[in-house]
């Protein structure tokens, strides 16, 4: 009997060791699964009364994407070759501008295929009647496609452009300069231009994110001006462009600067003042200041350990509780304690990603690795530092934990891709230190 339990524990403790994969980024994974599914539960009381539904129905549509997500991780995961990975990156801009331009038109010209408007911005794609945030899947895409561009140009892979230059007037694209301008400034100007139509925030957040990758991928300071002055150029330039359209171009722009120059004095003013009482501007101030007024509020409750699960009053006021303002509630419910644990595992997962990195032969997968966890963790650092009021207001999910369809499965490729390129990196890593142990016996 006492053998038997030996063998059935040495067993199950080889199999989690035999198991491919970083095993601690596998515990985040599914550490952030389990929060999601307890926190959508308990935060989205308001969704589900505006919906006409209870909070189970919700979190049985949630399960299932989480299924689904489980499902593109393991697929993603069981994908051995790099190869493969890098091909696809290839296309990342193309498939990018597609969907993009999908958005841009603002009507169907593809069958099945249709553009949403959502809070005057268009962002979502209906594509067989799921709908898809456009901009969570492009910000994935462009930093797998620059992991390509930066690996090609370092060893000269750019067949193409190489077969261009032999045009006439396109000679320049011969040059090292020029090849960097046509795969890897012009895509990011291209890409966040089009951003810059429907989410200036998301604009220069992926603007951000992609240039911290081609600076991981090698790309020196020096190379990065330039095309940052040529950012900051087109920025001006669409707000010229703005003006002269009468606001009906890049409209977003005025959204923007309306968020920065509006102050909650203002919004204050708006409330106080009798004649604008049940105007438009009256219920657009009110709704201005008592969500994020709720979302402090509601880190205020916490304390050091929270409310308790399913406590929370605050998600009867905050409409978006369950998505913009995730890290809020959880310091609501769980405190002080809650908010560290949620540091915690993302501060993990960016020093694991990169060992990850190092441990990697591969410079196409080093990149992809570093820039996609730079890409979450950034995106979870950001939605704390909006839910703290340290930052402008926008609209940033907390990856893998709050409530958002295309955002949880864009990010559980992200996670799929990082545990498929673990796998080699493990590999990697153990050919080296055996390499390093028999110079170090033959030194000896």
């Amino acid at each position: 009997m006492e053998n038997t339990e030996k063998k059935q524990g040495s067993r199950f403790w080889r199999f989690i060791d035999n198991f491919a994969g970083d095993k601690v980024v596998w515990m985040i994974v599914i550490l952030l699964i389990l929060i999601s599914l307890v926190t959508i539960f308990s935060s989205t009381s308001l969704l589900a009364n505006v919906q006409k539904t209870d909070r189970v129905s919700i979190l049985k549509e949630q399960s299932l994407i989480v299924g689904l997500g489980i499902v593109l991780i393991v697929i993603c995961y069981n994908i051995r070759s790099i190869k493969f990975f890098r091909v696809f990156s290839k296309y990342g801009f193309a498939l990018s501008l597609l969907l993009l331009g999908l958005l841009a038109v603002h009507k169907p010209i593809i069958p099945m295929i249709r553009p949403i408007q959502i809070n005057e911005a268009w962002r979502m794609l209906s594509v067989f009647g799921f709908q898809i945030h456009v901009f969570e899947v492009v910000k994935v895409l462009m930093v797998l496609y620059l992991s390509w561009a930066v690996d090609a140009y370092r060893y000269d892979g750019f067949h193409l452009g190489k077969r261009l230059a032999n045009i006439r007037h396109l000679e320049w694209l011969g040059t090292p300069g020029g090849l960097r301008f046509f795969y890897i400034y012009l895509p990011i100007v291209v890409v966040c231009g089009l951003i810059l139509t429907g989410s200036v925030s998301s604009a220069l957040f992926i603007g951000a994110i992609l240039f911290v990758t081609i600076l991981i991928g090698g790309m020196s300071i020096r190379d990065v001006v330039i095309p940052g002055i040529v950012a900051i150029v087109v920025l001006i330039g669409a707000v010229g462009i703005n003006k002269i359209s009468g606001g009906r171009v890049f409209n977003r722009l005025d959204t923007a600067a309306s968020r920065l120059s509006s102050t909650d004095e203002t919004y204050e003013a708006i409330l106080l003042d009798p004649a604008m009482r049940d105007t438009p501007e009256y219920n657009r101030a009110k709704d201005k200041l008592s969500q994020p007024f709720s979302a402090k509020l509601a880190i205020r409750q916490g304390k050091l350990f929270g409310k308790g699960p399913g406590e929370s009053t605050q998600r009867y006021v905050v409409s978006i509780m369950y998505s913009d303002y995730m890290y809020s509630f959880i310091i609501e419910e769980y405190g002080l304690i809650g908010a560290l644990l949620i540091i915690i595992i993302f501060a993990s997962l960016l020093a694991r990603g990169a060992l990850i990195s190092n441990w990697l032969n591969d410079y196409y997968a080093k990149t992809a690795v570093a820039g996609l966890v730079v890409l979450t963790v950034g995106q979870a650092f950001m939605h704390m530092a909006i839910n703290l009021d340290l930052v402008p207001r926008t609209g940033q999910t907390l990856p893998m934990i709050s409530h958002g369809n295309s955002s949880f499965l864009a990010f559980s490729i992200v996670f799929g891709i990082i545990l498929s390129f673990s796998r080699q990196a493990r590999k990697d890593r153990e050919e080296r230190l055996r390499i390093e142990k028999e110079i170090q016996e033959e030194l000896a």
